[in-house]
């Protein structure tokens, strides 16, 4: 496994967590709250709420990947 060593290279893995995020918030939204409120709204709901923590477990799994490397 390389690990991202470069500030480029942690830039980008950061930019793609961020849309993993927000696309599993999106699936899991409409998942969840489809039939109640809609698919479009629990999209943009799940969206909007995803990347709360995913954008911070991205940001944590690159910081420890930066120390141990």
């Amino acid at each position: 496994m390389t690990l991202p060593s470069s500030p480029e290279m942690l830039v980008v893995s950061f930019i793609l967590g961020v849309v993993a995020s927000i696309g599993g918030g999106v699936i899991g939204g409409v998942v969840v709250g489809g039939k109640v409120l809609g698919n479009e709204l629990a999209a943009l709901l799940g969206g909007f709420y995803g990347p709360l923590a995913g954008v911070a477990g991205v940001f944590l799994g690159l910081a420890i990947l930066t120390i141990v490397g």
